[in-house]
């Protein structure tokens, strides 16, 4: 039963509610949201949203056919994915509990969706326990997500009938939270030094395990809570710690300890006096560099499948030289962005005659061009690589956070503002690099006191009545003409000229001329040390005509959804692709005809049921058939050999199970349980 500290939150969020103006008696909004919230939503929750959506699929098998739904939200509580129970769903949209719909406090009062960001704490709202009458008939279980910088970055729910209630389900929302949380130290800090650890060995790889983040120089970056708990500081006290302060050796210790291809966890004593269990891990700086040891600077060796064309020889970079940076020597990551294209290399080129100069620097692109990869890279190639790098995405924080989320501010400065204050953005990055990612969203009236700081090197946080000097690189994004904004009165003149000291622009993907090159690189560095997976050369073919709207981001997705159904060292081919991507290559080629070669349906073996052995299959030509029909087919056939199981036919092929129960009525009827 819920103790005490619990029914004071559940008042708390009711007066809370009374506050806010909302009444018992109020009836659900199901107004649709306003057009375009929920794909800008989205976007800006990209980072939540592609560690999440796996997660979700496994909580959601675990709860199924108990008339429940698994909801995932931003930040502001706003529904940005959800899967149920068709039978619940019906109920749920009755209440607005849907994708694009606001379950924030403010607006929906005491729901567990919303307490839980309000109070930043996991808890159940259980029937009568709802503000308004109108959710009463709901049981939901919320935990908030952090991310690595322990910040709330969403929060993930059951919501059920209140009759079916489960006391476990909270518990199942808990885990599955941590593991989101979990899931993103492995891709948010690059060139990170990752220590996973428990005191028994066995928990190592578990969700209970810590992991600890430190910079290659030993500086504490961050930890999951598991972590926090075994060390005994919370995350605030950690940040004045170093890996030697924290574990008693120096970071270079690591190195020889853990330097072997595949060493065991070994024991290291923390400075509370427990002894831990450890395995350590390096991260890559991007989604394109090589693993430890392959720095050879040449195009990776992969399977390839008949006739599929090998990259042109002009295409591979020559060995990276090595540069002095006090006193160690490293390889320059602008390097790894060099694949061939005239116009990557013209951009790198000015960018290292510029390298140490103090010139701010302006990236513009399409959205998914790899800005951000680049920014990443002018810092890892600058004097300033062993300093912080900050990254601000000015068009993903809300106008009314991003003044306290850039300056900081000090403790009472505001209502609601946290204890201690917040040194804010700028200050984390002095010494270092700070990066405006998409500066042509910034607010008008915040674009003056950012070209204050940008003149002064100085920052005043609110509430603080004094300056604080700093030292910072900075350089910005956009994909936004930011020219015309200032036309428009809508973006400083000044602002602008004080940013463009050097402006490069990134080509997009359909532009460039190195497009094989880059796939291998990609298919490298997903590969995780194992054999690296090929592509045949019918999707290589179709990869070359597709305009790639997303550019890196979607090639990205594409081919590490492709990689996990394939396996260690197969081949990508037309059943490999999901299925929206099919169709809209099959739109395109509606539109402009063109005879495509036959194309095999390959299933993996990996994708077979235990003990199945897959029968040979057919050649299924494209002539005169539309791709979709490729899908469909690659659908049929994983349920036959799943014998209708549309959740293992769904994993098998790397799909929603709802992307197959929308082709149906395709499908032939006998083949759906």
């Amino acid at each position: 039963m819920p103790g005490a500290d619990h029914h004071d939150l559940i008042g708390q969020s009711h007066r809370r509610s009374q506050s806010y103006g909302i009444t018992v008696t109020d009836e659900p909004d199901f107004s649709s949201p306003t057009h375009g919230v929920l794909p800008d939503a989205l976007e800006e929750n990209r980072f939540l949203f592609q560690h999440a959506a796996p997660v979700m699929e496994t909580l959601y098998d675990q709860i199924v056919n108990t008339h429940s739904m698994v909801l995932l939200t931003s930040a502001r509580g706003l529904v940005l994915h959800s899967l149920g129970d068709m039978d619940f769903l019906e109920r749920a949209s009755q209440v607005a509990l849907t994708p694009g719909m606001d379950w924030s406090e403010k607006s929906k009062g005491t729901n567990a969706i919303g307490t839980a960001l309000s109070e930043e704490e996991a808890l159940t709202v259980h029937g009568g326990q709802h503000y308004m009458n109108a959710n009463k008939f709901l049981t939901c279980s919320a935990s908030p997500i952090f991310d690595p910088y322990g910040q709330v970055i969403g929060a993930l729910d059951v919501t059920g009938d209140h009759r079916s209630y489960h006391q476990h389900t909270l518990a199942l929302v808990r885990m599955s939270a941590q593991m989101i949380e979990n899931h993103m130290f492995a891709d948010i800090f690059p060139k990170a030094i990752r220590i996973h650890f428990h005191t028994r060995s066995e928990f190592l790889g578990t969700l209970v395990e810590g992991i600890a983040v430190f910079s290659p120089e030993g500086r504490f970056l961050s930890a999951n809570r598991s972590a926090q708990f075994q060390i005994g500081l919370p995350f605030s006290a950690l940040k004045a710690h170093t890996f030697s302060s924290l574990f008693g050796l120096p970071v270079s210790a690591l190195f020889e300890l853990f330097g072997g291809a595949t060493p065991n966890p070994k024991q290291l004593c923390m400075h509370n006096g427990v002894s831990v269990w450890c395995r350590v891990k390096l991260k890559a700086s991007n989604m394109w560099a090589a693993k430890p040891g392959t720095h050879t600077g040449e195009a990776p060796a992969q399977p390839q499948a008949p006739q599929a064309p090998a990259a042109p020889a002009a295409a591979q970079p020559g060995p990276e030289p090595l540069r002095q940076t006090g006193k160690k020597m490293q390889f320059s990551s602008l390097h790894y962005l060099d694949t061939g294209d005239a116009q990557v290399t013209s951009v790198i080129h000015k960018l290292r005659m510029v390298s140490g100069r103090d010139i701010p620097i302006m990236i513009l692109g399409e959205t998914g061009t790899g800005k951000d990869l680049l920014a990443q890279a002018i810092h890892g190639d600058s004097t300033r690589a062993a300093q912080p790098f900050v990254s601000v995405n000015c068009a993903s924080i809300p106008d009314t956070l991003i003044e306290s989320e850039l300056f900081g501010y000090e403790e009472g400065a505001f209502t609601g503002a946290r204890k201690k204050g917040s040194i804010g953005k700028i200050l984390q990055a002095h010494g270092g690099t700070l990066f405006l990612d998409e500066i042509g969203d910034m607010p008008k009236h915040l674009q003056a006191r950012l070209l204050r700081v940008l003149q002064e090197r100085k920052v005043s946080p609110l509430g603080a009545g004094k300056e604080v000097e700093v030292d910072v690189a900075v350089v910005s994004a956009t994909h936004k003409n930011l020219k015309d904004m200032i036309a428009r009165g809508d973006f400083r003149e000044d602002l602008y000229y004080r940013l463009n000291g050097l402006v490069v622009r990134l080509p997009a993907l359909r532009e460039r001329s190195d497009f094989e090159l880059v796939v291998q690189k990609i298919l490298l560095a997903l590969s995780e040390g194992s054999q690296p997976v090929g592509v045949s050369a019918p999707v290589m073919d179709l990869f070359k005509r597709y305009a790639w709207p997303g550019n890196f981001r979607q090639l990205h997705n594409l081919l590490r959804t492709a990689v996990v159904m394939v396996g260690q060292g197969g081949v990508i081919d037309m059943s490999h692709l999901p299925d929206d991507f099919l169709e809209e290559l099959d739109h395109e080629a509606v539109m402009a005809p063109s005879v495509a070669p036959a194309v095999p349906i390959v299933v993996p073996v990996d994708a077979a049921p235990a003990g199945h052995t897959p029968e040979p299959v057919a050649e299924v030509g494209t002539e005169g058939q539309r791709l979709q029909d490729v899908a469909l087919g690659a659908m049929a056939q994983m349920l036959r050999l799943h014998k209708g199981n549309v959740s293992a036919a769904a994993k098998a092929l790397g799909v929603s199970r709802n992307t197959i129960y929308r082709k149906k009525d395709q499908l032939p009827p006998d083949l759906l349980n």
